[in-house]
């Protein structure tokens, strides 16, 4: 049997309910009331091939993040940590954000998020919020990109507000996969890719569908149609993978979807798999293996 390509992580959550807590995973009986620790994800992707991870924030109840950006960043420095980089929670809607951005500084934040889909959709588009995320591209950060299908539209309009930003669309721009009913991607979803694709500073994160089915139906043959979408749209250098982990586990083991992956892109030339896998999101979030 050929080795594993190995895995770069670069969507794994982390949730430390005995030090903070995550009021959004109240009505998730997968999530609610539990913890999801780094021993635990290491034990999640045992023999998968996950080879390291970028932290992306969990939102615990504000105003925690701060302290949980500065908890995984002493994690990433454990020895042997497998993590090598954290995207930070921000709120940038706030004129304080800038000086929220110093208190966290480190060499390992790579980049920040604003969830945006549970938000009123102005959010993003005040000239704090587009001020906010030049801020970022001044200082070589990332900004990851998490909304529904509907408001990739609204994404747009912030993406081109900020050239010189570099962009990563989340879970691939969310398709309500249940309520496709397995008729396949829906022509919002699809037509919504296909433009947002067209700006060199977005990436697609695969990542995240399987929580966008209904229960007990996620598989490949299933993904297969939404995963190859996006990768023929953005193309094999602006695409990279996310586990989603715990909040996969709403319909799937991490391990499962990491097989579903695999599956997916099987017949991709090798180097397309490995830049999938690894080698663009070693570009695009710039990260640092030491």
């Amino acid at each position: 049997m050929p080795d594993l390509l190995p895995i770069l992580d670069t969507h794994q959550h982390l949730v430390y309910s005995d030090q903070w807590p995550y009021s959004w995973t109240g009505g998730i009986p997968a999530l609610a009331g539990k913890a999801f620790r780094y021993d635990d994800y290491r034990r999640a992707t045992a023999g998968a091939g996950v080879a390291a991870s970028i932290f992306m924030e969990t939102t615990p109840d504000f105003p925690h993040w701060k302290n949980e950006a500065r908890f995984v960043y002493g994690l990433c420095r454990q020895a042997g940590s497998t993590i090598k980089g954290v995207i930070a929670n921000g709120q940038l809607e706030s004129p304080d954000f800038p000086a929220y951005l110093d208190s966290i500084r480190d060499s390992k934040l790579l980049g920040v998020r604003r969830i945006l889909h549970v938000e009123p959709d102005e959010l993003s588009t005040t000239k704090v919020f587009a001020d906010n995320v030049r801020l970022l591209g001044k200082m070589n950060l990332t900004f990851d990109l998490c909304v529904r299908a509907r408001q990739i539209p609204l994404a747009i309009e912030l993406v081109h507000k900020c050239p010189g930003v570099q962009f990563i669309l989340d879970h691939c721009g969310n398709p309500d996969i249940a309520a496709d009913h397995g008729r396949g991607p829906a022509k919002q979803w699809r037509d919504a890719i296909k433009s947002i694709a067209k700006i060199e500073t977005v990436a697609c994160k695969i990542s995240g569908i399987v929580a966008n089915c209904l229960p007990d139906t996620a598989s490949a043959q299933l993904l297969r149609p939404y995963v190859e979408h996006c990768l023929e749209h953005f193309g094999s250098n602006d695409v990279v993978w996310g586990g989603d982990w715990p909040v996969c586990l709403t319909r799937s083991t991490l391990a499962d979807w990491i097989a579903f992956s695999r599956e997916i892109v099987a017949g991709a030339p090798l180097e397309d798999q490995r830049k999938l896998f690894m080698e663009n999101a070693v570009r695009i979030y710039r990260v640092n293996f030491s």
